[in-house]
């Protein structure tokens, strides 16, 4: 299968916006692929999912995590897709290392919104060469529950309170809001005060965007699509390990075979996918 490269002008804007679209980022036999395990995810959920309302065609929002541990399908998609080369050109890292998958569902018709956040808060890391690859794998608007963002929010080096939601409410993910942070501020409140940002995607156009990045999603008001996307997550070469309390543990430290504080030269649980 094919692999991109990054144009100048879109690594450009990465800098510039925290954020760029990129149409066409993999190749197009991965899509139908994902979207098949996607549904089969739906029906057969992994142990980190967080699903609203499961069960039902309207009004559920689902997420699963991790899958690349135990599908051979995400492992070779995180490994071979090019998705590890666009991040560490848009990072500008000679390096790529893999740290999750996370697959997001949002049905028709389902009201939930994305909050406001930064993922940084989340993840167990520091560093400003963090990134995901959020690949559209059915048509996206930004009224059918498409990302929006607050350009250029990445340079602020502001770190947000993590917060609730989704169903993060359930005991499995009863860590989550509970790190450290100012207030996120109410930009659905204030919008004409921020400057947002969002895109319309078609399946395989993918947003690639900074863990620094304020972003989030509305409710998909499509009474007919669903949207569906595979996000992966990236660690460039400032990553640094950092297992502090109040970030996500479903990584065990204790498997983890770098000391807090040290670049995470793991290749068992971070693997590295790209070298220049």
């Amino acid at each position: 299968m094919t692999q991109r490269n990054l144009t100048e002008t879109e690594i450009l804007q990465y800098q510039q916006d925290g954020v760029v679209c990129i149409r066409n980022a993999v190749d197009p036999e991965w899509i139908a692929k994902l979207l098949a395990f996607g549904q089969q995810q739906l029906e057969n959920p992994g142990k980190l999912c967080n699903d609203a309302n499961p069960g039902a065609e309207k009004g559920r929002m689902f997420t699963d995590r991790y899958l690349w541990r135990s599908h051979d399908l995400i492992y070779q998609y995180a490994k071979d897709s090019g998705c590890a080369r666009l991040a560490a050109q848009a990072m500008q890292s000679q390096s790529a290392r893999f740290y999750f998958d996370h697959l997001l569902i949002k049905k028709a018709e389902t009201a939930i919104p994305t909050p406001w956040h930064q993922d940084v808060p989340y993840w167990p890391f520091k560093g400003k060469q963090i990134a995901s690859v959020w690949l559209a794998l059915t048509p996206v608007t930004v009224a059918g529950s498409g990302l929006e963002f607050v350009r250029g929010s990445q340079q602020d080096d502001l770190v947000y309170l993590p917060e609730a939601f989704g169903a993060s409410g359930a005991d499995k993910n009863a860590w989550t809001g509970t790190g450290e942070g100012v207030p996120c501020p109410d930009i659905e409140a204030a919008r004409d005060d921020f400057d947002i940002i969002g895109f319309d995607l078609q399946p395989g156009d993918a947003l690639l965007f900074s863990a620094w990045t304020l972003h989030g999603a509305p409710g998909n008001e499509s009474s007919t699509q669903d949207r569906m996307a595979l996000s992966t997550r990236w660690l460039g070469d400032d990553a640094i390990w950092d297992p502090r309390p109040g970030t996500d543990p479903s990584v065990n430290p204790e498997e983890v075979r770098v000391s807090p504080g040290s670049y995470p030269s793991d290749n068992a649980i971070f693997p590295e996918f790209y070298r220049a």
